[in-house]
Order: structure tokens, then sequence, then C-alpha cells
């Protein structure tokens, strides 16, 4: 229940004092033993906590959403497995696995959307389960997400195909690994907002994607955003 409805129905009656004093402190935070939900980050932020399914125990996610649906939150789990999804859905049928972005979601209540679109740019096919990760949890927030995939500039004219769907968008997340050129390209062809996240794939991505991520850092005065 929401603050609002804990005191309601305490000045009713329906619940006592010692209840109403335990639900108040569980509408802010859960404490589950291995991790403590932030119940109340949706009222603060306006989004809920986010499960990192990494390195989490299949028992330890499955307890975090039913917390999650307990306090009435729409759930995001990402970097997890179908698996643990099969184990979500014997208590909510309604879980989503999303693949290629190995993420979960779980809406009982659908976001409000917004008019404008996002665009989730990919230099390579590599890069695609890392833009899809992006593009799930865009759309989780409720955005339209326009994906388009493959563009590197090792064949530039593919990009440029393309960019009429990318400027027709609010927001552009770049996708790339190698020496992360298509960020800086993208950035020097729209007046939106670009976000150039770097990936450790291909052969230029040495140290496990620090090329990459230096090559983004040089365009950040260019407006780029490095995630």
């Amino acid at each position: 229940m929401s603050l609002d409805e804990i005191l309601a129905a305490f000045k009713s009656g329906d619940i006592d004092l010692d209840n109403a004093v335990t639900q108040i402190r569980g509408s802010f935070f859960q404490d589950l033993g291995h991790s403590t939900l932030d119940n109340d980050r949706v009222q603060r932020t306006g989004a809920a906590e986010v499960i990192y399914g990494e390195h989490k125990t299949p028992n330890q996610i499955v307890e975090l959403v039913q917390a999650m649906a307990e306090a009435d939150q729409n759930t995001l789990v990402t970097r997890t497995t179908l698996a643990v999804c099969e184990l979500v859905r014997e208590q909510f049928p309604d879980a989503e696995y999303h693949e290629l972005a190995r993420a979960i979601t779980l809406r009982p209540h659908e976001p409000d959307e917004v008019d404008s679109m996002i665009a989730v740019v990919t230099a390579g096919t590599s890069d695609l389960t890392v833009a899809e990760e992006a593009a799930v949890t865009a759309e989780f927030y409720g955005n339209p997400v326009v994906r388009i995939r493959d563009v590197g500039v090792a064949g530039i004219h593919r990009l440029l195909a393309r960019m009429d769907d990318i400027r027709a968008c609010r927001v552009v997340v770049v996708v790339a690994g190698m020496e992360g050129a298509l960020p800086s390209v993208v950035g020097g062809l729209v007046d939106k907002p670009v976000i150039a996240v770097p990936t450790s794939v291909g052969y230029g991505a040495a140290f496990g994607g620090v090329t990459a991520l230096l090559g983004m850092l040089t365009s950040c005065a260019s407006g780029l955003s490095v995630v």
C-alpha cells in the first residue's frame, strides 16, 4: 500500500498502530537479507529500482521481483537468463523475457508514453546485446524506440541512408565497439543529445573496451555524453 493508503487504513481502524508503523517502514525500504530494496525510489525519482541480475542467484532475483510486485511496482531485471525468467513466471506468468537484451520485464502498470522517440544506433551486429538492453530499458519507461543497426563508419553510406530517421528522434544512443568512431560521426551530423556507449567487441577493442572509451572521450567537447 502507498503511504496515503496506510494512513487511511489506520484512521478508519482497519489496521492497528503497530501494523501501520510496520507498513510505513516497509513503504520506504524492505530488508530481504541479501538485499535492501528501495521501495521509495519511485516516489523520489519517478522510477523504481532496477534489479541488476548479473552475479545474483536465481532465488535472490525471484525474491526481489516478488517484493517489487508486492509493492505494486513495475519491474525490470537486467543481465539475466531465460532460466531465471522461467522461475519468475511460476509466480508471475506475465513476466516477459527479452532474449537479446537479457532482460525481464513485468509491468502491472503501463507507463505514460511520450510523443518523441529515442534512436538506438549500433555500429555492428556484435554491439546488439548492449544496444538492445538500452532499447528495452527505454521502452520499459514508455519511450518509443527506433532501432538502427549495423551502420558503422566502415560503410558510412549505411549511416547516411538513415539520417532522416535519426534526426527525427529526441535523443540518440550510439553503441559502438572498436575505436568508437561512430558516436563522433553521429555527433557531427545531428543537433540532438548523443549518448555514446562503448562495447568491448571488435578487433580494436583493447583492454576490455578501454580503447573504445578513450576514442569516445575525445568527442566529449562536441557535446557527447559517454556512459
